[in-house]
């Protein structure tokens, strides 16, 4: 993608003199606007040409401008996840490149992944529960090590969520992602492997993107063959899990979970979840760290250099017909 015209309208959910290395707006025929999602546009949808999509606002204010958007060149997401604009997608002219924040959120997410395993194995949550009522609650607890961990969805993210699994002396670390390759830490297995490898895991890590083929990966099916006693840790979306089916297994005591996602999410007052036996649920802030602001300004800073350069954009999931 070039940036052809004269000037050209950017749409940032950061004011523009917050994010260093940002295109001179005087030289770059750059016209910086700030959008956060807020019921009035900064300007006319049609002038813009580079869209960074606000944050963490849901898929009614991302998809909102873009069929006004006749001219936009770019829409640019500060999700790992592209599923909140997908339903915009028609609506856009031919040749939109489509980016998301790989880079971004690994690190965030990876952390709290690590979180949820040990807090859920430990026995944290009912610590803190024993605290409240002065109670002592000791006895022996299963831990992170000489278990066997299974990583569904093995990009960027299911990568550093490996890399901070290495000093805990896991037995075996599985991989399964769409298609099967090698990795410098081993076999990545393809998607067709996983009922074979769910009876071997202790946990289970889901950290694949949303896409019509893992809306309710994890059914019923799934959880079925995962063994009894183990953890099913979502840090993906939350329909990759069939929240029906989950609810049976961790009522039943025989899987236990820990959900940064769900469905529905947020998720309401009074929903079984909440209170379901061996779950711990975390609201959505995988990528939500103090991590996230400094490289999100990064990411928008390189890509609007690279399209003032006449360079290719990053993280280019597709480019619409």
């Amino acid at each position: 993608m070039r940036c052809e015209d004269t000037t050209a309208d950017v749409w940032l959910p950061i004011p523009a003199d917050e994010i260093e290395g940002l295109p001179e707006p005087g030289t770059s025929g750059l016209n910086y606007r700030f959008w956060d999602g807020g019921p009035e546009f900064p300007a006319d949808p049609a002038h813009c040409a580079f869209y960074v999509v606000p944050y963490m606002k849901g898929t009614e204010i991302a998809v909102r401008p873009l069929a006004a958007m006749t001219s936009v060149r770019a829409v640019q997401t500060l999700s790992a996840g592209i599923d909140h604009v997908t339903p915009g997608i028609p609506s856009l002219p031919p040749g939109v490149a489509l980016c998301n924040a790989k880079g971004v959120h690994e690190a965030s997410t990876a952390e709290l992944t690590l979180a949820l395993i040990l807090a859920s194995l430990r026995g944290i949550p009912g610590f803190v529960r024993g605290q409240d009522a002065e109670e002592w609650r000791a006895g022996f607890y299963p831990a992170l090590a000489d278990k066997s961990v299974l990583i569904v969805g093995y990009g960027s993210i299911g990568a550093a969520i490996e890399d901070r699994l290495a000093p805990f002396e896991c037995a075996r670390v599985a991989r399964v992602a769409r298609s099967a390759r090698t990795t410098a830490r081993g076999q990545v297995h393809a998607l067709t492997e996983l009922p074979a490898l769910l009876p071997e895991a202790d946990v289970v890590v889901l950290s694949t993107p949303l896409t019509p083929g893992t809306t309710h990966l994890a059914d019923a099916g799934f959880l079925a063959r995962m063994k009894d006693g183990a953890l099913l840790v979502n840090v993906a979306r939350g329909p990759v899990v069939d929240t029906a089916a989950l609810l049976k297994e961790v009522e039943s005591g025989r899987i236990t979970a820990a959900l940064d996602v769900t469905d529905p999410e947020p998720l309401p007052a009074g929903h079984p979840l909440w209170h379901a036996q061996g779950v711990l649920i975390s609201p959505h802030v995988g990528g939500s760290t103090s991590a996230f602001m400094p490289r999100a300004k990064r990411l928008i800073a390189g890509q609007l250099r690279r399209l003032v350069a006449g360079e290719e954009l990053a993280n280019v999931l597709l480019t619409t017909d």
